[in-house]
This record gives structure tokens, C-alpha cells and sequence, in this order.
């Protein structure tokens, strides 16, 4: 049973603590990932999901086919309740949890401790919190041959890089602040109202 290593595009990022200067990471996969790869190395009949209720909590049983054994092999675990849906969140958090068990996505417990700098324009306060104001994905991760993490590059949602391992990355500050979209839209209709201006001062010869 030989399950593949998850790559950049099936991790995601996710805003733990946030303080004014920076805010700390964790890296996690969803269940979607966790099917494709069930999928992929035990073919869509080869495994299968059941949920039970134990002492009131919601387990989730993930078994996969042995085919050498020619029997089932079960793996579960206990879900917590998510801030929105209490019973999807459950279900949801105990399939995880189960696939862990399994060996999908073990490799997310070598993550370093993640903190990434933040400058002024990165975060947002509401009554004395703060909040960032910019979400993060991972670009580029590899593996040493024990299947622990030893290259990861996390990026903002402008492409900048704000974390590497193993490099102390700068904060940023105002004078690196990335334009917002209506920013940009506004710089380009006055760029294209100057160009307009200039062509008409021309034909009048001005």
C-alpha cells in the first residue's frame, strides 16, 4: 500500500493566530483531497466510508481493500464540530481525521512552526482583533526520503513570496503595498484619459 505524498496545489493554507506584525500558519488538506487519492490508489470501488455514533460523538470508519490479505482494513477517528454546520462539520473533520490514520497527508505533522511578517496594508482591526487582510497558498513543497517536509514556499494572494524555509523574509511595508484591482482600473483609465489628452493637443498642435 504505497500512498503518494500530497503536492503544493493540495494543501492549503490556513491563518492560525494574527497579531499586528504577523500571524502563524498551518497547513492542512481538505476531504476532497483525501477522496482523489483514496481514488487513485485504491480505484473508486476499492474503498469505502461509514459513520457511527460513540458516546455521543461522530466517528467516521475509512476502509481500504488488502488484496494480497483479501480482507478490509479499517481506520478511525472522532470529528469536532465545525462554526457553521455542526453535523457536515463532524462528518467532514472524522473522515479527515480517519485518512490521516490511513496515511494520507501524515506527512502535514513535520510542518515547521509557520510565522509570516505582516506590513501595515496586510492587516485589518475591528475592535482591538486583528484580521488579515490577504490569504495565503503554498507554491512549492518537497520531501527528504523519511517523507518529512524540507522545502516549502508559501505565497499571498498577489504571488509574493512571504515565507520560505529555512530564509528570514523581511516585513513588508507601505512603500511595497500591492495595488487593489480598483487601483489598478483607476490608474489605467487616467494613463488612457493622458493619452487621450496628448492626441488631441497634437492634432491642434499644441
Amino acid at each position: 500500500m504505497n500512498i503518494r505524498l500530497l503536492t503544493a496545489n493540495e494543501i492549503e493554507c490556513r491563518v492560525q493566530t494574527v497579531k499586528n506584525n504577523g500571524c502563524s500558519v498551518l497547513l492542512y488538506k481538505d476531504a476532497r483531497c483525501d477522496m482523489r487519492i483514496l481514488d487513485e490508489t485504491f480505484g473508486v470501488l476499492g474503498w469505502q466510508r461509514t459513520h457511527e455514533l460513540i458516546n455521543g460523538n461522530l466517528f467516521c470508519n475509512v476502509s481500504v481493500w488488502d488484496q494480497d490479505k483479501g480482507f478490509w482494513i479499517v481506520k478511525q477517528d472522532v470529528g469536532t464540530e465545525s462554526n457553521t454546520e455542526k453535523e457536515k462539520g463532524q462528518a467532514s473533520d472524522s473522515f479527515k481525521r480517519a485518512c490521516f490514520n490511513l496515511g494520507i497527508g501524515r506527512e502535514l505533522y513535520t510542518a515547521p512552526f509557520i510565522w509570516i511578517n505582516l506590513g501595515p496594508n496586510d492587516v485589518k482591526e475591528n475592535k482591538g482583533k486583528y484580521y488579515p487582510a490577504i490569504t495565503f497558498e503554498v507554491k512549492e513543497i518537497g520531501y527528504n526520503a523519511n517523507k518529512e517536509i524540507d522545502r516549502l514556499v508559501i505565497v499571498d494572494n498577489h504571488g509574493a513570496e512571504r515565507y520560505r524555509l529555512g530564509t528570514q523574509l523581511p516585513s513588508p511595508t507601505k512603500a511595497q503595498k500591492t495595488l487593489s484591482e480598483a487601483q489598478i482600473k483607476r490608474l489605467y483609465a487616467l494613463g488612457k484619459k493622458a493619452r487621450k489628452n496628448s492626441r488631441e493637443g497634437s492634432r491642434r498642435g499644441v
